[in-house]
């Protein structure tokens, strides 16, 4: 019992977080800004992903079953 209650205790205090704005620690600035940029950067644009850190799929998965073609080059493997 007392393990579930020191559980219950610190899963409470885990999620009392406070939520503000990100800012830079004190004494910090936020990087430069590039130098084609029309705008200074927000946290939330230099938080956000670019395209690359996660693609969109090229390739879709069958959606319906299909009968193949024959393949002439699907050969048995040979010693």
């Amino acid at each position: 019992m007392k393990t579930t209650a020191t559980t219950l205790a610190l899963f409470l205090l885990c999620a009392c977080g406070a939520r503000q704005d990100l800012r830079p620690a004190a004494g910090q600035s936020l990087p430069p800004q590039p130098a084609q940029a029309l705008k200074p950067q927000t946290t939330a644009d230099l938080l956000e992903l670019p395209t690359m850190a996660r693609p969109d799929r090229v390739d879709e998965p069958l959606s319906r079953s299909e009968e193949r073609d024959d393949d002439r080059f699907d050969l048995p493997p040979t010693r």
